[in-house]
């Protein structure tokens, strides 16, 4: 079986202004990899204006694109549109399911979602209190109960795991500690660890580190462009 080649990045925030800027960067992909994950905030506010610039950077690539949105893709209340607009230029958006690429025989396997947050263990918010808090956690954990499912059921050779939030708190190390519980939750590395996955891969955390793993020990990857610095990272599987 071979090898795959993952690229993926996150917080490209695009707007009018950036129009054609991003697809130069993304000249020759296919020599570089086989799919390519895109790990939310694909636009600044979440405008269809905004995500119309996104299609267009992104469409009719020479190889594979699976996406999520961010926190910034929703600012506008108008997250499902963005997706039909997404997904009318050929690009496949996850909202907590699954989906499977065949890539010369090999089955790839990418279940995803936005994600959310609250925190890590031992310092996160509990599902206790005020309403507010119960329906913040229990956002997290509907979203994790999905992945657990998606996972569960995936039938595939490789297993990648595609959000916008983080999983663990390792690739946030340079954020604020104080804001650690809205970057990520440790629920949703329960989930890939609980049905097991072969790489984890997010973004959101524009002053945090590449690399990181999950109690159970899958790699897990800051893709936000801030961290990598480059148009995409690159991970074999």
């Amino acid at each position: 079986m071979r090898e795959l080649r993952i690229a993926a990045v996150g917080d490209v925030h695009l707007d009018e202004s950036l129009r054609g800027s991003y697809r130069e960067r993304l000249r020759d992909i296919q020599d570089r990899a086989d799919v390519l994950l895109l790990a939310g905030d694909l636009t600044r506010h979440g405008t269809l204006e905004e995500a119309k610039v996104v299609a267009d950077e992104f469409r009719d690539l020479p190889v594979p694109v699976v996406a999520v949105l961010g926190n910034h893709d929703h600012h506008s209340d108008r997250p499902a549109e963005i997706a039909a607009l997404l997904r009318d230029a050929g690009i496949q958006v996850l909202h907590d399911d699954a989906t499977v690429l065949d890539i010369d025989g090999v089955r790839l396997g990418v279940v995803g979602g936005k994600g959310f947050g609250g925190g890590y263990a031992g310092k996160c918010a509990s599902d206790f209190g005020e309403r507010e808090i119960k329906a913040f956690i229990g956002h997290t954990k509907r979203i994790a109960d999905r992945w657990r499912v998606a996972l569960k059921e995936l039938q595939a050779d490789r297993r990648v795991v595609l959000s916008h939030y983080s999983p663990v708190k390792d690739t946030l190390h340079g954020e604020p500690l104080e804001i650690y519980p809205f970057l990520g939750s440790y629920l949703l590395a329960e989930a890939a660890d609980a049905e097991g996955a072969d790489l984890i891969v997010h973004g959101h955390a524009h002053a945090g580190t590449e690399k990181g793993m999950t109690p159970g020990g899958i790699r897990v990857r800051n893709v936000a462009l801030p961290v990598l610095g480059r148009a995409y990272g690159v991970y074999c599987l």
